[in-house]
């Protein structure tokens, strides 16, 4: 289950959460629950975007232009992803 984002957000990760790359995937580690959580390459660039302070509807305008896939297709993955980071307290809504 996901929890409900938008385009027009911003989310940041929260200070508990570390990531690392390992190979062409990022494993994420919630030091609050010590939960691990592993994201493909696609996941992976949507993690480094979300740590510019991006919108989700600006990282989609990046990844249009890198991956080969319709924007309707790529805003549903991201906000997918999106919400199940949220869902999984990962990330939080950034304010304003």
């Amino acid at each position: 289950m996901s929890a409900a984002v938008d385009l027009g957000q911003r989310l940041t990760i929260r200070p508990d959460v570390l990531a690392r790359n390992v190979g062409d995937e990022t494993v994420i580690l919630d030091l609050a629950s010590g939960t691990y959580f592993g994201l493909d390459p696609v996941g992976a660039r949507v993690w480094t975007l979300l740590q510019g302070g991006r919108t989700l509807g600006d990282i989609c305008d990046a990844l249009e232009g890198e991956f080969d896939v319709a924007r309707l297709q790529l805003e549903t993955d991201v906000v997918r992803l999106a919400g199940e980071l949220r869902a999984q307290q990962l990330v939080d809504v950034a304010d304003g």
